[in-house]
């Protein structure tokens, strides 16, 4: 029994090795390599199955103390084997049918058949996963053995990871071809949010363009900017905690809808004034902003601005040729420092983003690639998604693509930073940040973290002088110019409370309140050029045990950057 115990855990052993190796094969389109492994891991299944159903070890599992160990043993080995018959085999071939370059907007449509055919293995797939999980999750690991308790959380924690995927690709593959206008045309108002002037979901909401999808096809459409939408008059009602919060800017102004982090309400707010403003409706709000587009611009390539863009970019100096390495600095910083009239940043805008989604509607570039770029931007929450269709958007909300802070997409631990910014300018292109959670012993049977953002202003000494007064605001708003104000937000997990604020380790008034029964606080601070000043809120009565989580504003910095490690108190028990 022991040799055949031995023989279990290393075949289990070896195909949960071999997991990874499939994820990293597919990422590389090599199908083929990937089922040569997706095969050699069924062989490792196959056999930890058939030698923990063996007569003998079945009549032991029913032995006092040691069974426990034994079923447990033999539930993973035919969690394991499903897992790789039912789902691991049948999605590499699945994989294997997808072309990802006819998946995407092109000139003759995306083919969205495979997509859709594929749609219902996926579905069987992450059924077949979650059956799994659930048969693991019902074992009580506290009465087994250390050697049978590790292995089990370990593939519990496999098979949750697997189940998220699964559960992506399923509800991707069920509403993805009619948002793209497979079955009727559809069509989306797309934000460029502008990092240089931070709002809590990332910038200030500058161009504005109309997205057409039609059979898979991608047009642009109409072009405006925040500006040109214009005062709401009346002023569109908003949620009443996020009115408290964030004023009735947010029902006001284009420019404000995003103040809230809260994507679904600045987006569904944003489609109600473009509708009364134009008259069009549309059928969503789709945000990105230039770092997205650099990504988009690595995948396909260069874009020429044409038109009035490129007479605008030759006499103010701008480059005329615009790629993933130089999209960044010339939207959020060269414009200001170079063409002073808001109208004229429009138009070069305008024509930026002409060339950008016409080089996608052409199909240009690595279809891979594009993907990998947008994926990345949905990761640091820099691609954003609402759609009107109530169906549509119950599976958006489901993930952080939709932006929410509360439902189901939020962390059950989870903490979130967000910039607004208070200058009435385009300074937060000099802004750097770190933000750390900071946890103290538990307390009482109660968890308490604080979270600490530490802001530095990199502007030069003399930028007052320096910079134009578009850039700085030229004190019209209070703020010296060169100097930097940012309302800061803090949330924190539901249910606990913001207990205090601290400046620069000084104790300091603050502003809480709540948003779907989550504490949250609010500070102004002002750094002028060069200063370098630390915000610390503290959270306390939190019941959450899990790990915490933390989301933050996307700024021009990498969001990796931004975020560091959670830094955990040494406590000693007893």
């Amino acid at each position: 029994m022991t040799l055949k115990a031995a023989s279990v855990k290393n075949e289990l052993e070896s195909a949960m090795k071999g997991v990874p190796e499939v994820q990293a094969l597919l990422a590389k389109n090599e199908v083929d390599q990937a089922s040569d492994a997706v095969e050699l891991i069924r062989q490792h299944t196959n056999a930890a199955k058939a030698s923990a159903e063996d007569p003998v070890w079945a009549l032991a599992s029913v032995v006092p103390f040691i069974g426990p160990n034994l079923t447990a043993v033999t539930e993973v080995a035919r969690s394991a084997d499903d897992v790789s018959n039912l789902a691991l085999a049948p999605l590499v071939n699945v994989f294997a049918t997808l072309d990802w370059n006819t998946l995407l907007p092109n000139e003759e449509g995306a083919d969205m058949a495979p997509l859709q055919a594929a749609a219902p293995k996926v579905s069987s797939a992450a059924t077949a996963v979650r059956l799994s999980s659930e048969r693991l999750e019902a074992i009580d690991a506290q009465r087994l053995l250390p050697q049978v308790s590790e292995p089990l959380n370990q593939a519990r924690g496999q098979l949750r990871s697997v189940i998220s995927t699964l559960d992506v690709a399923a509800h991707a593959s069920s509403v993805l071809p009619q948002m793209l206008g497979v079955d009727a045309p559809r069509s989306y108002l797309l934000m460029i949010q502008n990092n240089a002037e931070a709002r809590a979901s990332g910038g200030i909401p500058g161009a504005l363009a109309i997205l057409d999808f039609r059979d898979g096809k991608l047009s642009l459409g109409s072009q405006s900017s925040a500006g040109d939408v214009g005062t709401m008059n009346p002023v569109l009602p908003v949620d009443a905690e996020q009115q408290k919060i964030y004023s009735g800017r947010l029902g006001k102004y284009m420019q404000d809808v995003n103040l809230t982090p809260d994507f679904p309400t600045a987006a569904s707010t944003a489609q109600s004034m473009w509708e009364r403003k134009t008259g069009q409706h549309v059928d969503g709000v789709i945000s990105i902003d230039p770092v997205v587009l650099s990504y988009i611009l690595q995948a396909t390539g260069p874009v020429n601005i044409s038109g009035p863009g490129m007479t605008l970019a030759a006499n103010a100096g701008l480059p005329t040729e615009l790629s993933g390495s130089n999209v960044v600095q010339t939207m959020l910083s060269d414009v200001y420092a170079k063409i002073e009239q808001p109208k004229l940043q429009d138009a070069y805008f305008a024509g930026v983003a002409q060339e950008v989604f016409g080089a996608l509607s052409k199909g240009k570039g690595d279809g891979k690639g594009l993907i990998a770029g947008i994926t990345k931007g949905v990761e640091d929450g820099r691609v954003l998604v609402w759609s009107g269709n109530t169906a549509e958007q119950s599976v958006i909300a489901r993930y952080p693509l939709g932006g929410a802070v509360t439902g189901p997409s939020i962390s059950p631990n989870e903490f979130g930073v967000y910039f607004n910014d208070g200058t009435g300018a385009k300074m937060d292109f000099y802004v750097k940040r770190t933000v750390q959670l900071v946890q103290a012993c538990p307390k009482d049977g109660y968890s308490e973290v604080t979270v600490r953002v530490t802001s530095t202003n990199t502007a030069p000494k003399d930028a007052g002088r320096l910079l134009p007064a578009y850039v700085t605001a030229g004190g019209a708003y209070g703020v010296p110019p060169g100097s930097v104000q940012t309302n800061i937000v803090a949330y924190g997990p539901v249910q606990a409370h913001v207990e205090s604020a601290r400046a620069d380790g000084q104790r300091t008034e603050f502003a809480p309140y709540l948003h779907g029964n989550r504490p949250v606080g609010v500070l102004a601070q002002r750094l002028a050029p060069g200063e370098t000043k630390t915000v610390e809120f503290t959270f306390g009565k939190i019941v959450q045990s899990t790990e915490p989580d933390l989301v933050v504003t996307p700024t021009v910095q990498r969001v990796k950057d931004v975020v560091l490690p959670n830094q955990n108190a040494s406590c000693e028990q007893g």
